[in-house]
């Protein structure tokens, strides 16, 4: 009786939770990746560098921060996107993070889309990523003129974003 060995595909490959032919190009280029995801009332942006025991998280920010520290009233849409990639961005000039490449994980690429408002923000605090200008969202957006609310998002949003740059 004769065996015939099978080799079996990676865990998360099989799951579907990670691209490794998309990885590798990135680790290819030896540069933190910017890794940026999103849910439904949240973005979550966390600069990472290889380590082969696992990636090291070398900084981290989220709507939430944006919220508590800032008392910005929601995380879900463009505006507040933009100003946690602001944040991310100040935070990594701080370490001493000047060139990053983004990762997007298995998210489609939407021209207009969270993900890139929040590239925006990170590229506005000064990081530099490889880009193409046609992806961002409209300024009018970013600003948040698109949302109906009972407060006002534009005075709202450039306060918060005077903050985040005001800070040392």
């Amino acid at each position: 009786m004769r065996r015939t060995r099978r080799v079996l595909k990676f865990k998360r490959r099989i799951r579907g939770k990670t691209d490794y032919k998309k990885r590798l190009k990135l680790l290819l280029s030896k540069k933190p990746r910017l890794v940026i995801r999103r849910s439904l009332n949240n973005i979550y942006i966390q600069i990472t560098k290889y380590n082969p025991k696992g990636d090291k998280v070398i900084i981290s920010s989220n709507s939430n921060e944006l919220r508590k520290k800032y008392g910005f009233f929601t995380g879900g849409n463009i505006p507040a996107s933009y100003l946690v990639g602001l944040i991310a961005g100040r935070k990594a000039l701080k370490k001493g993070i000047k060139d990053v490449v983004i990762d997007m994980g298995l998210h489609s690429s939407t021209k207009g889309s969270r993900v890139y408002a929040a590239l925006k923000g990170i590229i506005d605090a000064g990081v530099n990523v490889p880009h193409s200008n046609e992806i961002f969202p409209k300024q009018e957006r970013i600003i948040g003129k698109h949302i109906k609310s009972k407060i006002d998002i534009e005075k709202h949003f450039n306060e918060i974003k005077e903050k985040i740059i005001g800070e040392k």
